[in-house]
């Protein structure tokens, strides 16, 4: 007998937003809804465009839709007030860029340290919890350089460690290997999933790489403000490979 799914971390219902831009309305998220599990890592695919960044900071809480609702651990978030949506998006969501957006006058270290001291937690944990994260992405010799002494690959993998430095239970990523050569994309790439899989975060990741969409649990496209599960992109990126 088949174990019960768990409930989703993150579910979107219905969500809808529209910008406005001079007498112009432009409608990108028209009913958009989703399920996302603890441990599996989603590909969003779609268009430049298409809207996934607004999809992204919208999950986040970052921005409130015009209509659906966003329900983070079975909390409908959109109801809640500005004050609780940043004590929640603190503690239960990790954000990665393309551009990693460390501080450039902290180590490594500090930069995964900084995000728990916000939370509460005393230096001696917080720098307990960064060294275990920063050592299990490679970078145990690389803690107390600063962003402008470590390569972009390494970059990269301190803004995972400090996304995921507060134990979130969701993690959004908005091409987070898109400014890196192939080769040291796949190797982030790589340590993310593992970090999703051991973590047990539902991490949906924004990308325009087939090859590594096909390596997510599941892929979703948005499409027309939609959406859309499909599983075509795995054989185009088994194709792809030859």
């Amino acid at each position: 007998m088949d174990s019960p799914k768990p409930a989703p971390v993150l579910r979107l219902e219905r969500l809808e937003r529209a910008y406005t831009q001079g007498n112009r309305r432009i409608d990108v998220l028209k009913g958009a809804s989703a399920d996302f599990f603890p441990g599996e890592a989603v590909a969003l695919l779609g268009p430049s465009g298409a809207g996934k960044s607004t999809l992204l900071h919208v999950a986040g809480l970052l921005e409130r839709p015009d209509r659906g609702a966003v329900f983070i651990n079975g909390v409908n978030c959109v109801t809640l007030s500005d004050k609780e949506q940043t004590r929640i998006r603190r503690m239960e969501v990790g954000f990665v860029y393309q551009f990693h957006h460390l501080l450039p006058e902290f180590s490594a270290l500090e930069n995964v340290v900084l995000p728990q001291l916000i939370l509460g937690l005393t230096r001696r944990q917080a720098e307990t919890r960064a060294k275990e994260l920063l050592a299990s992405l490679g970078l145990e010799e690389r803690w107390d350089h600063r962003p402008s002494q470590l390569s972009g690959g390494e970059q990269q993998r301190v803004a995972i460690a400090r996304a995921l430095a507060n134990g979130p239970k969701v993690l959004l990523a908005d091409e987070p290997t898109g400014n890196l050569d192939p080769p040291t994309a796949e190797r982030v790439f790589e340590q993310l999933l593992k970090l999703v899989r051991q973590s047990g975060v539902a991490a949906v990741i924004a990308t325009h790489n087939l090859d590594l969409a096909a390596r997510m649990a599941r892929t979703l496209r948005l499409a027309d403000g939609l959406l859309v599960e499909e599983e075509v992109v795995v054989a185009i990126a088994t194709i792809a490979r030859g």
